[in-house]
């Protein structure tokens, strides 16, 4: 079945989906994230499926991101809700493939960013290369870090978690691997023979990675990071004089970065995906509405003229406000008919 931007299909003992718009380096939109959630429905029970193999074309991006430009445009016209689907469709999509009873393998190269962190980053073997550079880069666009990045951060060594989700910092193979959101590391001239090998034989065990280059991060001082609030940790890295981890702080929203904060520790509690996702959705539920999502995508994708004018509070009081429970509008697991 090849649906638009995705190639699915069976080849021998692998169901294969595979992101085809490199052009828009592989951006998930909503028919994508319903495309691939539904192979992995019709997968589930199939004998001749052993494991699943999700890649993308070209050098430049697995996935950059999710192709949010839709939902931009509605919240701009009043309609909220456009958002709001999107966001839990893609959620339980990510949830799906988190607990997939077959394994899932990954091959992530280029940027893995946001909605491509939210496929690739919850597989069950994740695959990095040279060229992989992952990050979840939200606050810059007035959003947090959503599609189970919260998880994700959450259970990153230290305060690695904390620093990521604040600054956007992206993350080479090493760094990818030791902050929890990379398991494997194999040269990108191997993937394709490793394909290969898993299709045919469907044999997991199969597939080895090589030692993975040494990570920045795992030597980095982030106790700053450690602060109970974004000030704190402002203050603590000027008073450090790191001018350089400053700059997106500066740069990236107030209240996605206080949102963020305490989601990224909420989510150290959470025993399930589910938990952290479902409380992603509260903040992306409200996201067009109240939030500075809209005017951090118009400056950042729209426009281009990466000048946001921050106007949303970013006081404890609006942060719990953004999280507070949505009543009958909370994420249900199954959807709607």
């Amino acid at each position: 079945m090849t649906v638009e931007d995705l190639n699915i299909r069976k080849d021998r003992r692998a169901g294969r989906i595979t992101f085809t718009r490199p052009q828009a380096l592989n951006a998930l939109t909503h028919d994508m994230a319903l495309a691939l959630h539904r192979a992995l429905d019709e997968w589930q029970d199939d004998p001749e499926v052993s494991l699943v193999i999700i890649d993308a074309e070209g050098e430049r991006a697995f996935c950059a991101g999710g192709d949010i430009a839709a939902v931009y445009h509605a919240g701009r016209a009043g309609d909220h809700h456009v958002g709001q689907v999107f966001f839990a469709d893609e959620y339980r999509m990510n949830a799906a493939i988190a607990e997939y009873p077959k394994p899932i393998v990954a091959f992530m190269q280029g940027f893995v960013m946001g909605g491509g962190v939210g496929v690739g980053g919850h597989a069950g073997h994740r695959v990095v290369g040279d060229t992989t550079q992952v990050a979840m880069p939200e606050s810059g666009i007035g959003l947090i870090p959503d599609v189970g990045g919260t998880w994700l951060l959450a259970r990153a060594p230290g305060r690695i978690g904390e620093y990521l989700g604040l600054t956007g910092a992206r993350m080479g193979a090493g760094d990818a691997i030791h902050a929890n959101f990379a398991d494997l590391y194999l040269p990108e001239a191997e993937w394709d023979a490793a394909k290969e090998m898993l299709a045919q034989s469907g044999d997991l065990s199969r597939l080895r990675g090589q030692p993975a280059p040494a990570s920045a991060l795992a030597d980095r001082d982030l106790s700053a990071f450690g602060g109970r609030t974004v000030e704190e940790i402002v203050a603590a890295l000027e008073k450090a004089g790191d001018d350089e981890t400053l700059k997106p702080i500066r740069r990236n929203s107030p209240l996605s970065m206080a949102a963020t904060l305490a989601m990224v520790r909420a989510a150290r509690g959470d025993r399930r995906m589910h938990d952290s996702l479902a409380r992603e959705y509260r903040f992306t539920h409200r996201a067009t509405e109240h939030s500075d999502f809209l005017e951090g995508v118009r400056a950042q994708i729209i426009d281009k003229d990466r000048k946001p004018n921050w106007t949303a509070a970013a006081s404890a009081a609006k942060v719990d406000e953004m999280l507070a429970p949505l009543g009958q509008h909370e994420l249900e697991w199954e959807q709607p008919a």
